[in-house]
């Protein structure tokens, strides 16, 4: 009799441990589990990671961090070779003082001393021309006794005209500089320094951009170059993941869908520290449904539709790591004032 017993115990034992198996399986795939008092659902931790690079070509000079290593934002990761954008800071700054000078001279117009030359100019052309005018009147006079040639004559009046012609050019020289610069010549200057400052700024964009920073909290995940490697804008140098945001990627059935919506606050529980949950919201709901798992072997499942979601966890630490499992409690009361501020 006691023979007959052992196999049907043993059967019974098998079913019951695949039962159990089988009404777990929602939780092992991601599902959710509906109690009297809230909504569990299942996911994996999701943190952001950053592939970080120089936005400059060079050398690398030096690199001050390696893998494991916790960094701030603003903490200087790695720099390259800075020399030659140094001598391109350089050459640029001496470009904008040379361009600024040539805009000061322009603005402040010609100098008294410049004018009074010009003025001594004016007067010795106009003496010069009281001369051949002399000298040709006294051609003249000559020339119709035959005491000079025609050919003298002629130099007198070239002489003369030489010299009206010189004065034109000294009183127009002179009229300019009184005028001052032309205003489309210091719009051209000053056009000239502003290439020539923004020049400038990139170069020092240029050598700011060999100092590689973090761009927020995180822990170095992979040192991919070494010093003395070249490298160009689009080459990874360090790989960084980030602190925060981090948040539960997870999926919830189409019927328990109208259950949940963003702003619940939840509970992030993980299997090595169930007594101490994290505090989080419900920050994104997909309005596209999507297939449960291909891993379902049954058919009746595998048709079943879930919605992914995304919950942000507040305060997060080093407990949270890439792809962990957990578990998520969403109380139900907050679910119902919500139906109810919905007309639901």
């Amino acid at each position: 009799m006691r023979r007959k017993l052992i196999p049907a115990v043993l059967v019974l034992v098998g079913l019951g441990v695949a039962a159990g198996w089988w009404f777990d399986l929602p939780g092992r795939l991601g599902w959710t589990r509906t109690q009297a008092d809230r909504l569990t659902l299942y996911g994996n931790v999701d943190i952001r990671e950053v592939r970080l690079g120089f936005r400059v070509s060079g050398r690398i000079a030096s690199i001050s961090v390696d893998e494991g290593d916790a960094v701030k934002a603003g903490q200087s990761l790695a720099k390259l070779d800075a020399q030659p954008y140094e001598d391109a800071v350089r050459a640029a700054e001496a470009q904008v003082a040379n361009q600024s000078a040539n805009l000061a001279k322009l603005e402040a117009g010609p100098r008294k001393a410049e004018i009074a030359q010009a003025r001594a100019a004016l007067a010795e052309r106009k003496a010069d021309l009281v001369n051949a005018n002399q000298s040709l009147v006294r051609a003249r006079r000559l020339r119709p006794g035959g005491a000079i040639s025609q050919a003298e004559l002629d130099r007198a009046q070239a002489a003369k005209d030489m010299a009206e012609a010189r004065v034109n050019s000294a009183t127009e020289a002179l009229a300019l500089l009184l005028e001052g610069t032309r205003p489309e010549d210091i719009a051209a200057a000053r056009a000239s320094l502003q290439a020539a400052q923004a020049e400038l700024s990139r170069a020092k964009t240029s050598l700011a951009d060999t100092d590689l920073l973090a761009p927020a909290n995180g822990i170095i995940l992979s040192r991919v170059r070494e010093p003395g490697a070249i490298i160009s804008p689009s080459d990874t140098v360090l790989v960084l993941s980030l602190s925060e945001p981090v948040w539960v990627r997870s999926y919830i059935a189409e019927p328990d869908l109208g259950r949940i919506h963003p702003g619940m606050t939840v509970e992030v529980v993980t299997d090595t520290a169930p007594d101490r949950p994290y505090r989080g919201q419900v920050g994104f709901i997909s309005p596209v449904a999507e297939f449960t798992p291909k891993s379902v072997e049954t058919p009746e499942l595998r048709t079943d539709l879930v919605y992914r979601l995304r919950v942000v966890v507040e305060q997060p630490d080093e407990g949270l790591r890439q792809g962990m499992p957990v578990t998520i409690r969403v109380p139900m009361d907050q679910g119902e004032r919500h139906h109810v501020a919905n007309g639901q």
